[in-house]
């Protein structure tokens, strides 16, 4: 699931925080990097449900290359569910688009954890999850009533909600929602490329 990189409508949050330029440059960065790693690997097919959903049928060339679908209306669990609900029968896993550390491995691994498992999600930091997954096979569970989202209660609400599903759990990752998340991404990569951090002003 991803929205589409444009100004004021991405990463707002973090935009308050290290400015939109930067923010949204990040954004877009971090979901052209993620469906290079995903799109072209054949164990599983790549759709991209995106917002808004004119933009499901627009051209971006940073997104050539992959399926896209539109999210619809209502709020996350709502947009979520529709597509566990529409998708073609087998296993469905969702990820967000601002996880820079995703990896085919990742997916891979939960694809894995769901033949023995009801469902599958990635912890996230601070009290979210980046990945769920679904088998939805004898059926799709209803996963997203009443989530507090955008907080610290996200995945403890949602886990309510699989209540007698067998739930497994995959990598705990960190998505970049403030400016501390950010310098600490940035001083990761200059230290890969230099030997030491290198922090933005």
């Amino acid at each position: 699931m991803a929205k589409s990189p444009r100004r004021g409508y991405v990463k707002r949050r973090l935009a308050r925080e290290i400015g939109e330029g930067a923010a949204v440059s990040f954004y877009r960065s971090c979901l052209a990097r993620s469906v290079q790693r995903l799109a072209r690997d054949p164990r599983w097919t790549t759709l991209l449900a995106l917002a808004p959903d004119v933009d499901a049928v627009s051209s971006l060339p940073m997104l050539r290359g992959v399926s896209r679908l539109p999210q619809g209306r209502g709020d996350l669990g709502r947009r979520m569910q529709r597509l566990f609900d529409r998708m073609p029968p087998g296993p469905v896993i969702i990820i967000g688009s601002d996880i820079p550390a995703i990896a085919p491995e990742r997916i891979a691994e939960a694809f894995a954890l769901l033949g023995r498992h009801d469902a599958v999600l990635g912890r996230a930091l601070d009290g979210g999850f980046w990945l769920i997954g679904l088998k939805r096979s004898p059926r799709v569970f209803a996963s997203f009533a009443h989530v507090r989202w955008s907080g610290p209660h996200a995945l403890d609400d949602t886990l309510a909600n699989l209540t007698g599903a067998r739930v497994a759990f995959t990598a705990t990752l960190c998505d970049v929602d403030t400016r501390e998340d950010y310098l600490s991404l940035c001083a990761s990569a200059a230290r890969l490329v230099s030997g030491r951090a290198r922090y933005p002003k």
